[in-house]
């Protein structure tokens, strides 16, 4: 048996030679969908992360519309009286690619680098080509839509626009908005397509925030309505055809699909019946067993077809070969998540006034653990930040300790406003914000949170605390239940450090103090949370060998500072760095700059920003950290010759 494997791609001939063979339409687009999604597979194994199970639930529709129904490739991808397709969801993201690549709008290297730097993004970006908008937090779809549909009246241009939304994403109160306006303001060229496949990140819709009657609320606000089969492409092709008759309303089509369509044991309803009812292809890539079981599943199906229909079997071409089993970083490392879930627990006991509040994120999150141990305390409100946020306010109003979780890009921003209003009533909250930071940099800029601590650090009565490690992240989440008297935002990081920083033997987690990882002379580097710590010791380490002396500073405490011990920390250092893992402006830096101008004793110090200019770059950890110049060797290259070079974005 071989120790290795090939990811390999269907290349673009073999899409043009099926595309261009006498045969039945729908069998050609059921070909063309898995071969499609044969490139899915490949692409997301490939990146090593990626959301399968949305891609293969929507490529019959998207196959359909570009292959059959939509006039986008026949007039150009940039003319005005086009058809615009694009993803509200943006999970579909990889098969979307896929698609693209098939019809030669795509090209190859920019397919086969899914979330590599200079490759293709994990959700939607308008730089890629064949990308009319981008994906952000979910429920903005809709109303871009809207947007551009307008927009072609305004300008007297032809084509319709479609969007597409997921099931889950129906929870956002932005959807309910738009659906509302868009018959009020009589606009009759937009074609919403609903992939219902019914289960959200882990779990079936129903369990987290049930739809009900879908079609009833679509036509409670005007809209025209169907409904089919999402794999059915004669029943797809005859409910586009009367949406064209329809002039007067916006469209709408609740499309049943299955979640991982096309590769068995990945599908929506025999997945849930092998994984104690969670799914588990809706992100990440799958195990070498698993990627070679669906691809064989894949080209077996594709080949028997083509068999049929006397043509050629499927040809391909090896992109990558590796080794079985290579041992992932995050097999190895530890991750904060995972101590502050267990922490969440702990505590949890003996503060029965603890409430856990979800936005469906509940395992990327760490929750798991908490939703078992107190079902009673663990409320799950769906894809639905604001309505969560406001939620934990009244909680918080009638004596109850709220603590809120969700991606720090979304609860941040997304509900900042029910964070301020919460905020002013004077109330213990703690909000959660996980995901923090550039990294991981594959799902792009809409998931990477770099002004959290600016929107937090606005607010008077609010703490701002990001951990290195597991002891920290416990003794955080205990410091902000107990000892808070106001509200606090902690920030984890999702993905392990590549090493496991460790505190000293004495290290007091105290409110303002951080702590020495490593000691100098020569300058002072200070950072937080795993990621940058680990980029700070690597340049100390660097630095080191040259005959530099960097000393290295955890500071966990991102808007709080005691000046004493600051002070003491720099000592006699006479150049301050501070590496931001967030945008420049806002972050730990601002705030210790406001200490230092004010100390008699520091503000004569050389000091400098390390932080993430411009939009974050989309790419593998390394790749992004480098074109950022904020990577180990880029750091002690930016110390050594005293900070000056211009950063990368």
């Amino acid at each position: 048996m071989s120790n290795t494997y090939d990811i390999k791609l269907v290349p673009l001939a073999e899409f043009q030679r099926v595309r261009g063979a006498e045969i039945d339409k729908y069998a050609k687009l059921q070909l063309l969908a898995d071969m499609c999604r044969a490139n899915t597979l490949a692409t997301v194994k490939r990146a090593g992360s990626g959301h399968l199970g949305s891609s293969l639930s929507s490529l019959d529709i998207v196959t359909l519309l570009y292959n059959l129904e939509m006039n986008t490739v026949k007039l150009g991808v940039k003319h005005p009286d086009r058809d615009i397709y694009f993803s509200s969801k943006g999970h579909d993201a990889p098969g979307f690619y896929a698609v693209l690549y098939s019809l030669g709008l795509l090209g190859e290297e920019k397919l086969i680098n899914l979330r590599r730097l200079g490759g293709t993004h994990g959700h939607p970006d308008v730089s890629i080509p064949g990308i009319e908008a981008n994906s952000g937090s979910l429920g903005m779809g809709i109303s871009k839509a809207k947007g551009m549909a307008i927009a072609k009246t305004i300008n007297g241009w032809k084509g319709n626009v479609f969007v597409m939304t997921g099931d889950g994403e129906l929870q956002e109160g932005q959807i309910w908005e738009s659906l509302q306006t868009a018959m009020h303001q009589k606009i009759t060229n937009i074609n919403v397509i609903v992939d219902y496949n019914k289960i959200q990140t882990d779990k079936p819709v129903k369990n987290i925030i049930d739809l009900g009657d879908l079609e009833n609320k679509f036509e409670a606000f005007g809209w025209y309505v169907e409904r089919c089969d999402g794999h059915n492409f004669a029943e797809l092709e005859s409910v586009f055809a009367r949406f064209k008759m329809i002039k007067d309303r916006p469209k709408a089509l609740i499309a049943d699909t299955i979640k991982g369509k096309g590769i068995s044991f990945m599908e929506g309803p025999e997945s849930l019946k092998k994984s104690s009812g969670l799914y588990q292809w809706h992100s990440g890539a799958p195990d070498d067993e698993s990627f070679e079981l669906g691809y064989a599943e894949l080209t077996e199906k594709i080949n028997a077809q083509l068999a049929k229909l006397k043509m050629p079997s499927l040809a391909s071409k090896t992109i990558e070969t590796r080794e079985k089993g290579r041992v992932k970083l995050k097999d190895v490392a530890e991750k904060v998540v995972t101590a502050y879930g267990e922490a969440l627990v702990e505590i949890a006991k003996e503060r029965k006034d603890i409430i856990v509040l979800d936005a469906d994120l509940a395992s990327d999150c760490g929750l798991r653990p908490f939703e078992y141990a107190f079902p009673d305390r663990f409320i799950e409100n769906g894809i639905a930040e604001q309505d969560m946020v406001s939620a934990a306010g009244g909680l918080a109003l009638q004596g109850f300790l709220p603590i809120v979780n969700s991606f720090g890009v979304f609860l941040a921003s997304r509900a900042n406003e029910q964070i301020y209003t919460n905020a002013t009533e004077r109330t213990k909250i703690i909000y959660v914000c996980h995901y923090a930071g550039v990294i991981p940099a594959g799902p792009g800029k809409s998931h990477q949170s770099l002004r959290d601590i600016s929107l937090f650090n606005a607010l008077p009565n609010c703490t701002i605390i990001e951990p290195c490690n597991a002891i920290e992240t416990k003794a955080a989440l205990e410091w902000c239940v107990i000892e808070a008297k106001e509200n606090c935002m902690m920030r984890l990081a999702i993905s392990p450090s590549p090493r496991t920083i460790t505190l000293p033997d004495n290290y007091d987690f105290s409110c303002g103090k951080g702590s020495i990882l490593k000691h100098g002379k020569d300058a002072v580097i200070i950072g937080y949370g795993p990621v940058m710590l680990n980029e700070a010791l690597k340049a100390a380490e660097l630095l080191e060998v040259k005959g530099f002396s960097l000393k290295v500073i955890n500071m966990p405490w991102l808007n709080k500072t005691d000046a004493v011990w600051l002070e003491k920390a720099i000592g006699n250092c006479p150049a301050v760095y501070v590496l931001e893992n967030h945008a420049p402006r806002g972050g730990l830096g601002d705030s210790l700059l406001n200490v230092i101008i004010a100390s008699k004793t520091l503000r004569t110090k050389q000091f400098t920003k390390f932080a993430i200019e411009g939009y974050p770059a989309c790419g593998t950890p390394f790749e992004t950290l480098k074109y950022h110049k904020l990577d180990g060797d880029s750091v002690a290259d930016r110390i050594s010759r005293g900070g000056k070079i211009k950063p990368a974005g």
